[in-house]
This record gives C-alpha cells, sequence and structure tokens, in this order.
C-alpha cells in the first residue's frame, strides 16, 4: 500500500514505479540548481518517524535546554526515561546523509538517538548535524552488549544503509550486513515474521528502499534484509518496492515529493 506524503498534484503517482536511473536522471537538473533535495527528504523522513512516535515539536532555541540530557558527565549516552530510543542504521553514502539528517531533526525532539556506522565513514555533514543534537554513536564491535541492549529496547530501526546508487547486485556485504544479520539474530526470525501483521518493536523505517533489494525489479539476492514496516522512498517510488519479492519486505510506503513530477512526465513507468 503506497501514500503520498506530499499531497501534491504534480508529484509523481505512488503506484508508478521507476527504476534508479529514471529517478537519478530526473534528480539530476534539480541538483545542478542547487535545490536541497536532501534536506527535504530529511526533514520529510523525520516527520514520519516523528508521528509514528508521537514526539513533540523540537523546542524554539531560546526555549532549549543547556545540555540535551542525551549523555552524562563522562560523554556516554544514558536512556531517559520515557524518551523514544531510535537507532540508526548509516551508510556512508547520500542513504546515509539522509538518515542522519532526520537523527539530528528526531534528537532536536527529544528522541534518545543513536548512531550505527555501516561502512567505514559515515557523511560527514549528516553525522556532524546529528552529534550536535544530542545523537550517540553505537560501536556494535567496541561494545556488544550495549548494542544488543540497545536495539532490543529500541522503538525504531532506520535503516539507511543503502540506496538507488549501490553497486549492480543490492546485496549487502561486509560490515553492512555483519550489523543486519546481528539485528536479525537478535530480535529473531518471530519478530522479522511478524512485519505487516502484529505489532512489532521495535519497527523499521527504510530510507526509499530496504537495503538489500533491487530498487529496479524487486530481487532480494542475499536474505540477509530488514523487513521495514514503513518505506518512506524519496522522489518517485522505486519499481522494485512494487515487485515481488521487494515488495515483500517494503512495508507501507510512503513517498515524498522532491519536486521531480515535471521531469518524470512523459517518462513511462516500468512498474
Amino acid at each position: 500500500m503506497s501514500s503520498d506524503a506530499s499531497g501534491s498534484a504534480s508529484a509523481p503517482s505512488p503506484h508508478a514505479g521507476y527504476t534508479a536511473e529514471q529517478v537519478r536522471a530526473a534528480e539530476r537538473p534539480l541538483l545542478d540548481a542547487g535545490e536541497p533535495l536532501m534536506r527535504r527528504a530529511s526533514t520529510a523522513l523525520a516527520e514520519e518517524i516523528a508521528r509514528m512516535l508521537d514526539l513533540p515539536e523540537a523546542p524554539d532555541d531560546d526555549e532549549a535546554p543547556d545540555g540535551d540530557g542525551s549523555e552524562g558527565d563522562d560523554g556516554e549516552a544514558t536512556d531517559a526515561a520515557g524518551r523514544s530510543i531510535v537507532v540508526v542504521l548509516a551508510g556512508s553514502g547520500d542513504n546515509g546523509g539522509d538518515a542522519l539528517f532526520a537523527a539530528s531533526h528526531l534528537a532536536e525532539r527529544g528522541a534518545d538517538v543513536r548512531i550505527v556506522a555501516t561502512g567505514s565513514a559515515l557523511h560527514e555533514e549528516g553525522a556532524a548535524a546529528a552529534r550536535r543534537a544530542g545523537a550517540a554513536d553505537l560501536d556494535p564491535d567496541a561494545d556488544p552488549d550495549e548494542f544488543e541492549r540497545v536495539v532490543r529496547l529500541a522503538d525504531v530501526l532506520v535503516d539507511g544503509i543503502l540506496g538507488i546508487g549501490a553497486a549492480a547486485s543490492p546485496a549487502l556485504r561486509g560490515r553492512s550486513r555483519e550489523v543486519v544479520a546481528r539485528v536479525l539474530e537478535l530480535l529473531g526470525p518471530r519478530w522479522a515474521a511478524d512485519v505487516g501483521g502484529a505489532p512489532r518493536h521495535p519497527l523499521v523505517v527504510a530510507v526509499d528502499l530496504p537495503s538489500g533489494i533491487s530498487p529496479d525489479d524487486g530481487s532480494v539476492p542475499d536474505p540477509t534484509v530488514l523487513p521495514a514496516d514503513v518505506t518512506v522512498t524519496m522522489g518517485a517510488v522505486k519499481a522494485g518496492l512494487l515487485r515481488e519479492p521487494g515488495a515483500r519486505f517494503a512495508g507501507r510506503v510512503v513517498l515524498v515529493d522532491l519536486g521531480l513530477g515535471p521531469a518524470l512526465e512523459g517518462v513511462p513507468p516500468v512498474a
């Protein structure tokens, strides 16, 4: 089931699927013109997650407390009673950047946000914004017990690992695959099977598409994929979200309008 987060008449149809190349071609003139597509995408992503968690609006700058309340005196993150816990699995590319800028918005609104780097680096500007807002890093290797504790307590896991710029095969590799495999093992097969059915805890929100499925044909070459309860897809719906078996991992699809409608007029969807 798809929905449109913008309601704009010029937005692409939430029922039409486009290839990664079609979407990139539609984005190109906007990016060349300096349009802040990542900021728009991350803000919409944060709003969707904030609605799911019923987070309050961010305080005005002059009302914000001196400390964000997420760190102790030694700089180590601590859970505050009643705060929603959001774990962001962030890759090194633009998909990770979307997730990290969204993380900054969620931390500003009171969420306890933890960042798990799934690659060799993080999107620099997005990571800096998230940390300034109070998000804390979580290293599965340096502190496996804390990683297990936080994943089990999390309200939302954000899958910001891979986007449409992934390699020819969308299968996760290396550290990103290891992290997702550990999450799946911790939460168990019953949790994974309950997607779309019984209420799950934590919920999974995928950024653009669940990492590990093909954006074009929906193929899933490796089952090491976090099944999403919600996929917040940017600009236009990716065809792989509408095709099996990928659609099975996508959950509810929310389309964020980035202004690609005019560029996609006359471009035939493939799904």
